[in-house]
């Protein structure tokens, strides 16, 4: 039985719509359909589909353009090209811009479930599907957080849980692991959604400027002041307001953000009037608090204020699992913007160096170095020479010669190497490899390596 994958069925011509669309339903899958790339886009917003099947030539948006927008707004959805002859060299097209495949009409029922099989096994071996990508809408713009990993599922859980709620939020991390984007999704799926979400940078300013800022100022109250000016707290009325790294803030600045917080009001800079404010408040910091706070550099009342909800992301080096999959998201993004061949493959060598690399830049770092190999790669394929030296010297697979494969076939080498290595200990080569052991045990049933 096929898996029951999620099917977007776009395509103008009614009768070659219903009869694919009964065939993929008879098949197992889920399959939803519409007849311009207006209505798909419409139906994206609310499902996470796996699969996008459409034709090129359709009123309207043409079906380039349509996949660029799938690829933009849901990138974890694969997409397969429909064409007439006379579009064949759009089909070509859409292949080098990263679909799976095309099928010229017209085609045979059985072509297309082929083709859609394949894809589905190509999406099993990487460990994607509708879980591993976790969207939301935020300022008009579908956004889209990857990964697989339980500890990342478990913040997914919990940030739809938190959401709805006007609790403070303080968001614990190293750098580079995406606490901004937990920030935003959580401003996304609250009930303020509509209203504004304000980010203020607390390393970036001057403490002398930070105040001001934060709740303004009026005419004359220093020099300089030549004019009354609103701040940032009072701007974000009705919204979120997110300060970033917020262990950077003086404790004189700390004691006005925790009246802020418990009053619901604040006072420009030279004034006596307070002006009340309904703003939710999250917070994110790569420092340890706790620390601070024994330390007298952060207030202790703050602290508390703050984490009444604490989400704690873990580093990349924690979640090496999802770094494959990853890795195939940023080589989709950048393929989108690459002039040569796209990317389409990653050899042994370069796949073991990112796999056993400690990422002290994180998912950050990841995601910049994938752009600077579409730049300056000229191959097709990621080798360890695309690499920057500091990864080069982790490569672990000494044969300079290895064939290139597919990033699953190199991930189920990887693992049947070092479950070799440890003399099938599993509990070692979970560790050895970066993730637990029932996500070792699901890959070695996917990959048949019992």
């Amino acid at each position: 039985m096929a898996e029951k994958l999620k099917i977007l069925l776009i395509d103008d011509d009614y009768v070659l719509r219903s009869a694919c669309e009964a065939f993929l339903n008879d098949a197992g899958y889920a399959v939803y359909s519409g007849k311009n790339p207006e209505e798909g886009l419409k139906l994206m917003r609310d499902i996470n589909f796996d699969v996008l099947i459409t034709d090129f030539r359709m009123p309207g948006m043409n079906g380039i353009d349509f996949m660029r927008a799938v690829q933009q707004s849901s990138p974890q959805t694969d997409i397969i090209m429909m064409t007439g002859y006379a579009t064949i060299e759009h089909a070509v097209e859409a292949m080098r811009l990263g679909a799976f495949d095309y099928l010229q009409k017209p085609f045979e029922p059985g072509q297309l479930l082929e083709t859609v099989n394949k894809l589905v096994a190509q999406r099993r071996q990487l460990g994607k599907s509708g879980e591993s990508e976790f969207r939301f809408q935020f300022d008009g713009q579908s956004v889209s957080i990857i990964a697989k990993s339980k500890a990342m599922h478990d913040i997914f859980r919990l940030v739809e849980k938190v959401a709805p709620t006007d609790s403070t939020v303080l968001i614990l991390g190293e750098s580079g692991t995406g606490k901004e984007s937990i920030a935003r999704a959580l401003h996304a799926l609250s009930l303020r959604s509509k209203k504004p979400f304000f980010t203020m940078d607390c390393g970036s300013l001057v403490e002398s400027l930070f105040e001001s800022e934060l709740f303004g100022h009026v005419k004359g109250s220093f020099t300089g002041a030549i004019a009354t000016k609103h701040g940032a707290f009072e701007l974000a009325d009705g919204g979120t307001f997110f300060f970033d790294e917020i262990g950077n803030i003086s404790l004189n600045v700390q004691a006005k953000i925790l009246r802020a917080i418990q009053e619901k009001e604040i006072r420009r800079i030279g004034s006596t009037e307070t002006i009340p404010v309904d703003v939710r408040v999250i917070a994110a910091t790569n420092l340890d608090l706790q620390q601070a706070v024994e330390r007298g550099e952060f207030r202790e009342d703050l602290y508390y204020r703050l984490s009444v909800i604490p989400i704690h992301l873990p580093s990349l080096r924690e979640r090496k699992d999802d770094i494959p999959l990853l890795l195939h998201y940023f080589i989709q993004k950048n393929n989108l913007r690459r002039h040569r061949k796209p990317i389409q493959s990653i050899d042994d060598n370069a796949l073991a160096a990112l796999l056993h690399y400690d990422w002290p830049g994180n998912i950050r770092e990841l995601q910049n170095i994938v752009e600077r190999i579409a730049i300056i790669e000229d191959s097709s394929t990621i080798s360890l020479a695309s690499l920057p030296p500091a990864l080069q010297i982790n490569a672990v697979v000494p044969n300079d010669t290895a064939p290139t494969l597919s990033i699953a076939q190199i991930e189920k080498q990887h693992i049947a190497n070092t479950l070799r290595t440890t003399g099938h200990n599993i509990s070692q080569t979970a560790r050895l490899l970066g993730i637990d052991r029932k996500t070792l045990y699901d890959k070695i049933r996917r990959y048949e390596l019992d």
